[in-house]
């Protein structure tokens, strides 16, 4: 059997693989998106005999994840990889490819062929790396899309005696060197925990994990004090009282999480940035698969029951054309910069 033909089978067996890898909040949501796929892929497969379709896409896609299964950008990856596949004829799996402070899944993508049949889901983790890695995360890349966007909370274990950014702040300073953050080395979380420290001007140790999600079983151990993550992760915590939310990087309020005041509300607007899930193609991918991709990917993202998939796991929508996504590209880069220095992923 060839690649084309084993991937639908992946792709009918996916629902009971999300059920075992997933929390349950996020595996009902993506089981009940993947199985009109999973029911519907044996469309995709070409008739013996028949010649090969000549138009984009010819073959199976796949969207390379440089994060572990669970991750954040994995389960959005996941979300719109079935409906993608209805839209385009053929299957969208997903791989992932960590490792190497995701440079392995980056690599791979850059030197893949640029006819629209490997794509990265890229995040801000993406875009901050050092050039001596072999690769540029500009220049070696074709900006196809955003998908999504969402907010981090931050979070503290119910021993820390701060109900408020302020009493956060004003425990630190009492208390120089005592507190510790739990972050995964060059994650968006990283990032933020640096911006953080550069705006308060606190001493908190950062302890690495090789997933964020790794240090809340410390968190609930008593030997991390700190952790920001997605809602969707830590609300459950959060209500059972385990570790207690002082703000949220979004413009407004959460819905799950109405009492948690904003960044902006704590007196840090700066802080206001959360984090996105979009499509990169390979350098040199022609203007009309990238605009193909684009459009399918946008009108996935804004049906109905992606909208609703999305709002049940904290994450919105985010759309927008290849130019705007290559701008907000830049934006990022320079907004995220200072904290990839101080973090030691950027030399200062």
């Amino acid at each position: 059997m060839d690649d084309t033909t084993l991937r639908p089978r992946l792709l009918m067996d996916a629902p009971m693989t999300i059920a075992m890898q997933f929390p349950k909040r996020i595996a009902k949501t993506l089981v009940a998106l993947t199985l009109p796929v999973g029911a519907a892929i044996g469309g995709f497969l070409p008739a013996a005999g028949g010649a090969p379709a000549q138009t984009y896409p010819s073959k199976l896609i796949k969207l390379i994840c440089p994060l572990p299964s669970g991750s954040v950008i994995d389960v959005l990856a996941r979300l719109v990889a079935p409906d993608l596949s209805s839209r385009l004829g053929k299957p969208v799996i997903v791989e992932n490819r960590p490792g190497g402070g995701f440079t392995i899944a980056t690599k791979e993508v850059a030197r893949s062929a640029p006819d629209g049949h490997t794509l990265l889901v890229a995040s801000v983790n993406h875009l901050l790396v050092s050039k001596s890695l072999g690769y540029d995360p500009v220049t070696d890349f074709a900006p196809v899309g955003t998908f999504a966007t969402y907010p981090w909370v931050l979070v503290v274990r119910p021993a820390v005696p701060a109900r408020s950014v302020k009493e956060l702040i004003d425990y630190a300073n009492a208390n120089p060197g005592k507190l510790n953050w739990g972050v995964s080395l060059g994650s968006g979380p990283h990032l933020l925990g640096e911006m953080f420290k550069i705006a308060t001007g606190i001493d908190v140790a950062m302890i690495p994990y090789k997933s964020g999600t790794q240090a809340v079983p410390d968190m609930l151990g008593g030997r991390i004090d700190m952790n920001v993550a997605t809602v969707s992760n830590l609300l459950p915590l959060i209500r059972q009282g385990k570790l207690r939310a002082l703000a949220i990087t979004s413009g407004a309020r959460n819905e799950d999480l109405p009492d948690v005041p904003t960044m902006t509300e704590s007196g840090f607007p700066r802080l206001t940035r959360g984090s996105w899930a979009g499509l990169l193609a390979p350098a040199g991918t022609t203007a009309h698969i990238v605009s193909k991709l684009n459009v399918e990917i946008n009108a996935s993202v804004t049906t109905p029951a992606m909208k609703a998939a999305m709002k049940t796991l904290d994450f919105e929508p985010k759309i927008g054309s290849p130019q705007e996504f290559a701008a907000f590209i830049g934006d990022e880069i320079g907004a995220w910069t200072p904290a990839a220095k101080a973090a030691g992923i950027l030399p200062k």
